[in-house]
């Protein structure tokens, strides 16, 4: 997902209304589940983690392939808060990345619906620089994409990735997810129109992939 949904100045406009949901499938709208793995545990974004995702996320080789990330740590709480009415209002889901023993936040997963309940979805991901190639990403995308689809009940997950980011289509691949086509000049960043590869996981796929896996730990 690297045409971000947040921009500041939705701070001021209100929300969609709200999909309709049995209320066992809604529960997540209340507040995200703390999902464990080996390696990282995700929780929900917190406004006191703005200096850190600020330091994560604005450094050159993390903010090249995205769209512009907030500039200052004032702008990271706003979008904090702002991720936190998108959730209660049932239209995305964003959970920060905070390794194992640590609470500090290193990145983040993001899930927006493309159509109602959820049905079609797009993901995205961002991870501070010095965590990369540590598995850190795989352990934390399991439980992401997991949630995607047994608790948020996706049958479609899209990804989009420039096709120039070798290492976050490399990241996508790994995870098993298909890649459908190229997306010409679709993303716009520094002035200049990139070409992404769209990329595609199915519900019934990755169940398959990941049967002997066992559920992620949630609390």
């Amino acid at each position: 997902m690297e045409k971000m949904p947040y921009q500041a100045r939705f701070d001021a406009e209100p929300l969609p209304a709200p999909v309709r949901r049995t209320a066992a499938a809604s529960e997540w709208r209340g507040g995200l589940p703390r999902l464990a793995g080996g390696l990282v545990t995700l929780r929900e974004l917190r406004t006191s983690d703005a200096p850190a995702l600020y330091a994560a996320l604005t450094s050159e080789q993390v903010a090249r392939f995205i769209s512009p990330p907030p500039s200052t740590v004032e702008g990271f709480e706003r979008f904090i808060m702002w991720t936190h009415r998108q959730r209660a209002a049932g239209q995305y889901v964003c959970y920060a990345i905070v390794p194992r023993a640590s609470d500090v936040a290193v990145g983040l997963f993001q899930v927006r619906s493309l159509e109602p309940a959820f049905g079609t979805a797009e993901w995205g991901f961002a991870l501070a620089e010095e965590y990369w190639g540590s598995g850190v990403f795989v352990d934390g995308a399991k439980l992401m994409v997991s949630f995607a689809f047994d608790v948020l009940g996706v049958h479609r997950l899209e990804a989009r990735a420039a096709l120039k980011n070798g290492r976050g289509n490399g990241a996508l691949r790994k995870l098993g997810a298909r890649q459908e086509g190229v997306l010409r000049q679709s993303f716009l960043r520094d002035g200049r129109y990139l070409d992404q590869a769209l990329w595609t996981i199915l519900a019934e796929e990755w169940r398959e992939a990941t049967a002997d896996w066992g559920p992620p730990i949630v609390h």
